[in-house]
């Protein structure tokens, strides 16, 4: 940590995901200056992923004046549910009026990054700076180049860098194996398919298997078909043949023996988007002691299962620590530590939810369970 009398404190901030940003856009509605340093050549340099159903993290774009522009890219709809059992058997089905409230609506994540990039001035972000280490106040960036800081804010994600100044946890597997693939613009090339999906979220639960489809803003259907139960390598002995999307796809129907024709259809329309992600967390209710100088926002402080609750965390660490740094500009570790005592209550309950859900999808009976979960009869 460097402080020099007289000048003003430099916040630097790892990671332009959707934390960082928002604690960067927080602190500049308030006053502050911040530098966001993202090892990413520039913002369109990856895809960003799907959908993200957006909840209390609308309390974060609230704090940080962007609510309006919110709600023009959030996709109502978006909220519709169909849940069913492998044999076709239709268990719930929940459609969203047009003047519903925007309770839990979903939006792209690439629209919501943007739409928070856009918020800042265009020298906030640094892009192509891969943080490597810090100490004594000074950051280290892979190309060789370093940066001075007061505070470092770590929201570099599952994989971060900054998190081992703070704590020696790391992710671990958490027996879940996803294979992603997905149809583009389904309306148009396969209209019966559209309608089956419908507008937002279609979840098929087996016995150790599911399948989420998602509507997408841009018209793509991504699916994600999840193995539960099965090794960090499980990929390796799955058959799988990753570099041959038809013969991908051939045995992911295979692996689903017994399925209606319909799901399987499903996939066998894919284009040739095959992608693996083994799922990893961190332990629940991860704390650290606070450490003047240093904190973590979003998965890089508590990775959680991929049930809907990471983005919406993520956003609001993001805008409560700015709010904490905006109410103690004079003293980060107060305002640090004030930050931390908060998230650590809240993320910790996050993810004991999160660790239900996944309890409840690992099971056997997990479309029945889950029916009861979102009829709030297991609640």
């Amino acid at each position: 940590m460097r402080c020099i009398e007289g000048e003003p404190m430099t916040i630097a901030i790892v990671g332009a995901g959707l934390g960082g940003l928002t604690l960067a856009r927080v602190l500049h509605v308030n006053g502050i200056d911040a530098v966001v340093y993202e090892r990413e050549l520039s913002r369109g340099a990856r895809g960003q992923g799907g959908m993200l159903d957006i909840h209390s993290g609308q309390r974060a774009l609230r704090a940080a004046g962007l609510i309006d522009q919110f709600h023009a890219i959030a996709r109502g709809e978006g909220q519709d549910m169909r849940l069913l059992e492998p044999d076709g058997t239709l268990l719930l089905q929940e459609d969203t009026p047009d003047d519903a409230p925007l309770e839990r609506p979903e939006v792209d994540r690439a629209d919501l990054r943007n739409l928070l990039l856009d918020s800042l001035p265009e020298d906030v972000v640094r892009w192509g700076h891969a943080f490597t280490s810090a100490d004594n106040g000074l950051l280290h960036f892979a190309d060789g180049s370093t940066a001075t800081y007061d505070l470092l804010v770590g929201a570099d994600g599952a994989q971060s860098r900054v998190r081992a100044l703070l704590t020696d946890a790391r992710p671990a597997h958490i027996g879940q194996n996803v294979v992603e693939i997905g149809i583009p613009d389904i309306d148009h090339t396969h209209p019966d398919l559209a309608a089956m999906v419908g507008r937002g979220n279609y979840w098929v639960l087996g016995d150790g298997l599911s399948l989420a489809a998602q509507r997408n803003g841009d018209g793509r259907v991504r699916i994600g078909i999840s193995f539960y139960n099965t090794a960090e390598d499980w990929f390796a002995t799955s058959g799988i043949p990753f570099d041959d999307p038809a013969a991908a796809r051939a045995r992911l129907i295979e692996l689903l023996p017994g399925w209606d024709s319909r799901f399987t259809a499903l996939i066998a329309a894919c284009d040739g988007t095959v992608v693996p992600r083994s799922i990893t967390t961190l332990p629940v209710g991860l704390t650290w002691p606070s450490t003047p100088g240093v904190t973590l926002l979003g998965d890089a402080a508590h990775l959680m299962p991929p049930v809907g609750e990471g983005a919406n965390m993520a956003l609001l660490d993001g805008a409560l620590l700015g709010l904490a740094l905006a109410a103690h500009p004079d003293d980060f570790p107060a305002a640090v530590e004030e930050y931390e005592r908060e998230m650590f209550e809240r993320t910790s309950a996050a993810a004991r939810m999160s660790a239900r859900m996944q309890e409840i999808l690992t099971s056997p009976d997990a479309s029945r369970r889950m029916l009861a979960f979102f009829s709030r009869a297991e609640m």
